[in-house]
């Protein structure tokens, strides 16, 4: 072992400190993010070179002539124009307004519910067309799912009593609603009431809805119910007609992920509610509409999100401009990057490697000591069966062709472009009910510094902004980027035999292709890992066990794999690969981002995944002479190894 390029002595009692200490004391947290480090660094990387490529096409420095990057220009156009967006201030969502305040019942609701769904207005469910996680064989198809509607405040747990943040937060949410509805004409009076009425309603659903740690259970999300028998408990929502026009056919079952807020939805909406339930509308309208109005509108209707996130200020014009105009354009400026910044060449070298840690895994599968024979088997043809996307898509989604932005100079406004555009993309969604599911289809654009697996198509996923440093980079050592990119693919495919995606067949049907005895073992040994977690302190909080445990199997599955592929390289060096495992995690957030994650994210807080999952490792006390005593020492009996 050579000379250790970090302190050896802090790295023995904090690995992630003795990594990204020196960093952390200067890092600084820009005013309109929630965090920096990692991830973030990479997203503004990616934000800056975007919003310079778009600046230099509006100035004609820089030609583009693909149609729907012009297209994209025309709605960014819109969305920055301030001056037009502070002329119009309220008038664009009057029309909003109006339509909540001319129902007088849950009839005239119902009567406009098609027209109401296609335009995004608020209701207390959800429904959307996904694939069947049951379809047996290949071909799989899109089926209707329901789930809940949204809360105000962000996890079920938030409403206990003895959860502090709750009130709180609700007090910033109220001072915000109340501010938005004088805005648009309403006296203080009249505003109190109307969120008063809201805050109620979004409380009486609060008991049926699932927190994050049950929303995280895909097994207990599918629910299969009639239709007919949903339309009842739907009570006076007599909408069997509007979703049978909807999807061109009356479906004949419903995938529930929530059966309880269905039993007893009639409990919560009916008409004795329906005061409160309209003043919940117009709350939700007003709020979700806020951010596409003037300066002020966009201003005060941000509160409530950054007094979440701890974010200072609101995101400047010109940005707020661009991520608005990229969230609807995602696919395209996405293809954009990919191209330009990614290329094919970087997307065959990296799909090699996303092959090859797919072969290093195959060999883990088939030495596997503790699955039997028939299960490991399975598990291989699993392992087989599964596509890799890596960089960009290999065709653009037809949906993007139909967005046409009505500009400013014609008459177009802000708020009507984005409400024809959602009708689009809803319509789109729609009219896959029943049709095959498109496994190309990509759920992140190449722009997104992430990577995700999808069990219900059996892939994994790669966009081109996740490819660079320090993940991966041809300056790094092999083992470094092992470290990194290595461990982000190998993470992504033990999310296959994660506690969710082992439920899952080489097809992508939730079906059970394990024998008892090796899924009693997977249980045990995933318990293992939920012990490991649950209770350790983080940001005034403690960390749930259960609600980390799919992602925590995911990092030390794809830690063990990358660090055995590490070891198979000319001039191993497990220091570096060690290292570059802590710097991914490096960040630093707000104290009210890290107790909102520790509440509702499946992840584990990023120092606790550089530093736990490593002393899972032989390895690690090998290269850092981690001894008994030390504040990284885990007994040997303690350390938890799934895959």
């Amino acid at each position: 072992m050579g000379l250790l390029m970090i302190d050896a002595t802090k790295a023995k009692n904090d690995f992630y400190d003795a990594v990204n200490g020196d960093w952390l004391k200067t890092a600084e947290i820009p005013s309109d993010h929630s965090s920096t480090g990692g991830f973030m660094d990479l997203v503004d990387d990616v934000d800056k070179k975007l919003m310079s490529d778009f600046a230099d096409m509006k100035s004609g420095k820089l030609a583009n002539d693909d149609p729907l990057i012009k297209e994209f220009l025309k709605f960014y156009d819109v969305a920055a124009n301030f001056e037009k967006r502070d002329q119009d201030g309220a008038t664009p969502l009057k029309t909003y307004i109006d339509q909540v305040e001319a129902i007088q019942s849950f009839e005239d609701l119902n009567k406009q519910f098609k027209e109401w769904l296609l335009a995004g207005l608020p209701t207390p469910f959800d429904l959307g067309v996904e694939p069947d996680l049951k379809t047996q064989g290949k071909t799989k198809l899109n089926v209707l799912w329901a789930e809940g509607g949204s809360l105000i405040l962000p996890d079920k747990t938030y409403y206990e009593k003895d959860n502090q943040a709750g009130p709180q937060l609700l007090a910033v949410f109220t001072q915000m609603a109340e501010k938005l509805l004088t805005m648009v004409g309403k006296s203080e009076s009249e505003a109190k009431v109307i969120v008063a009425d809201a805050k109620k309603f979004d409380a009486s659903m609060a008991p049926f809805k699932k927190n994050s740690e049950e929303m995280s259970d895909v097994s207990k999300l599918y629910n299969p119910t009639d239709f007919a028998e949903i339309i009842k408990d739907l009570g006076v929502f007599k909408v069997d007609e509007a979703i049978s026009e909807l999807l061109g056919e009356t479906p004949k079952q419903v995938i529930v992920t929530e059966p309880k807020f269905f039993e007893n939805f009639t409990k919560f909406v009916n008409e004795e509610t329906f005061p409160a339930f309209k003043n919940w509308l117009l709350v939700n309208v007003v709020r979700q509409f806020a951010g596409y109005l003037s300066e002020d509108f966009r201003q005060v209707g941000g509160t409530y999100q950054r007094a979440l996130s701890g974010q200072k200020e609101a995101m400047k014009q010109q940005k707020s401009a661009f991520y608005m105009a990229r969230r609807m354009f995602s696919q395209v400026v996405g293809d954009y990057y990919g191209k330009k910044y990614f290329g094919e060449k970087a997307k065959q070298d990296v799909h090699d490697m996303a092959v090859s840690m797919t072969g290093v895994y195959k060999k883990r599968l088939q030495n596997n000591t503790w699955l039997s024979k028939a299960t490991r088997e399975k598990a291989v043809v699993k392992l087989n069966a599964m596509d890799i996307h890596v960089g960009y898509p290999d065709k653009m989604e037809e949906v993007y062709k139909r967005l046409h932005t009505t500009p400013v100079e014609d008459g177009g406004d802000l708020l009507t472009n984005v409400q024809n555009f959602s009708k689009i993309f809803t319509e789109d969604q729609l009219s896959k009910y029943n049709q095959p599911v498109d496994k190309e289809k990509w759920e992140m654009s190449a722009d997104t510094v992430n990577a995700y697996y999808s069990p219900e198509g059996n892939l994994i996923c790669f966009p081109a902004a996740i490819l660079q440093a320090p993940f991966y980079s041809l300056k790094q050592t092999a083992s470094q980027n092992y470290g990194g990119i290595g461990a982000v693919m190998a993470h992504e495919i033990s999310h296959a035999f994660d506690p969710n995606g082992a439920l899952f067949d080489e097809n992508g049907s939730l079906h059970n292709w394990w024998t008892e005895t090796d899924m009693k073992e997977f249980k045990k040994r995933s318990e293992a890992m939920v012990k490991e977690f649950d209770g350790l302190p983080f940001a005034g909080g403690k960390v749930n066990g259960k609600l980390v445990v799919t992602e925590n199997v995911a990092d030390d599955g794809g830690l063990s794999c990358a660090l055995e592929a590490a070891k198979q390289t000319e001039n191993t060096d497990l220091e570096g690969f060690f290292v570059n495992w802590a710097t991914v995690w490096r960040s630093k957030s707000t104290t009210e981002y890290k107790q909102l994650l520790l509440s509702i994210d499946v992840h584990a807080p990023n120092k606790l995944r550089a530093n736990v999952q490593v002393k899972n490792f032989d390895e690690f006390y090998d290269t850092f002479d981690v001894q008994p005593g030390d504040g990284m020492y885990l007994k040997p009996e303690d350390r938890v190894q799934i895959w």
